[in-house]
């Protein structure tokens, strides 16, 4: 594929309208508003309000989530052609709040690389398209929304914006993966499992031994969680990633000598494209059923679904437009590859049926206290989105 596609002036043009001075400037203004999920307001009201003073049309659709209304904005180029979304989410984990600065290029705080930081380079890239009359089809879509984070939040603000319509027909998404073309991802379930038996905590000696023991209940779930993993390592994809069932957490008993009446178990379950939901929830409802029937134990698990699965055509003309526009900055194409995390491109391509690409900074320290992004990075992601608009909704890969 030529890289000389999108001429050698339009490049420029863009590179010369990218402001790493305003992508600084408005990564910083959201940093510095602590935003951790379920309580984005006042950083949803900043953003929107600085692209309304900016002239841009700007909508904020409850979206299922009325304490922080999303924020929607768009950008036309007043002629057919598609629409490119930009997605981000404002919020960031619970942790204690660090103020924005920057030294030595790098730029640090709450939510720099995870993912405020991303979120300022979609914004220049569209003021970018507008400055500078690039785009002659189509248009800029830029989502922005709350509960992105789990165990706090759960995705729907974004699943409510998709149901809502307020989809563009490819989407990007500046997270924190820079090194390949995510073009296949896996699903994820949260799982907590509550083991319970009858009766009270009791001594082992007064009683305690002849009662069913959560314990060993919790032990034959892991057991029994491990041979499946075994099982499921055999189910892979050829970029890499395997299916997995995984325990990171169990919990159980006040003292040494002390039968306990209930135990909790925390993990995950990833699935690949090809398997759905219903089909892994109910492997496991099948295997829980089974191991409490043996223990005599009751046990019950809560299910918190992330994503599902997906998989992107390479061909279509976004990822096409998307390749040689990282071909145009970078010198060289991304390689395809699997993305190792679930994020909100899972759903745009599950839910929304539209292909998404998780492209952002080179950033480091996400849910982390030490985020921190090259300025240098930002402004690369902002052209890469840039010259992906110019190509895809101009039409020059259609």
């Amino acid at each position: 594929m030529s890289p000389t596609k999108i001429d050698a002036s339009t490049v420029k043009t863009i590179k010369q309208a990218i402001s790493a001075q305003r992508i600084v400037d408005t990564a910083t203004k959201l940093i510095g508003i602590p935003s951790p999920t379920q309580s984005a307001a006042d950083v949803a009201d900043a953003m929107a309000e600085m692209l309304a003073a900016e002239g841009f049309d700007v909508e904020r659709p409850v979206a299922g989530w009325e304490p922080a209304p999303a924020v929607v904005c768009r950008f036309n180029s007043g002629q057919p052609g598609p629409i490119l979304q930009f997605n981000g989410h404002l919020d960031t984990v619970h942790l204690p709040f660090v103020p924005p600065r920057v030294e030595n290029g790098m730029l640090y705080g709450s939510g720099s690389s995870d993912m405020k930081g991303g979120i300022a380079a979609m914004i220049e890239a569209m003021r970018a398209l507008r400055e500078t009359k690039s785009l002659t089809h189509g248009g800029i879509l830029i989502t922005a929304h709350d509960l992105h984070e789990s165990p706090w939040g759960d995705g729907h603000q974004v699943d409510e914006l998709i149901r809502g319509g307020y989809l563009g027909d490819a989407v990007l998404l500046p997270e924190y993966l820079a090194d390949r073309l995510s073009v296949v991802g896996r699903g994820l379930c949260i799982l907590e499992i509550d083991v319970k038996r009858e009766g009270i905590p009791v001594h082992e000696v007064l009683g305690g031994i002849e009662q069913p023991s959560v314990i060993y209940a919790g032990a034959e779930i892991v057991r029994r969680f491990q041979m499946l993993d075994a099982e499921l390592a055999k189910l892979t994809h050829p970029l890499g990633l395997r299916e997995s069932i995984f325990v990171g957490q169990i919990h159980g008993g006040e003292i040494y000598n002390q039968a306990p009446t209930t135990l909790h178990i925390s993990g995950t379950r990833r699935w690949l494209p090809g398997h759905d939901w219903d089909e892994v929830h109910a492997e496991l409802e099948a295997l829980l059923k089974s191991i409490a029937k043996e223990t005599g134990t009751e046990i019950t698990c809560e299910y918190h679904f992330s994503r599902d699965a997906y998989e992107i055509d390479p061909s279509h003309p976004a990822i096409k437009a998307f390749e040689v526009a990282c071909i145009q900055i970078m010198g060289e194409p991304l390689p395809n590859g699997a993305k190792p995390f679930v994020d909100d491109g899972n759903t745009f391509t599950a839910l929304g049926k539209i292909p998404a690409i998780t492209h952002g900074p080179d950033a480091k320290g996400a849910h982390t206290l030490n985020e921190e992004v090259p300025v240098a990075e930002l402004v690369r992601v902002a052209e890469v989105y840039a010259l992906t608009a110019i190509g895809y909704c101009n039409g020059i890969y259609a």
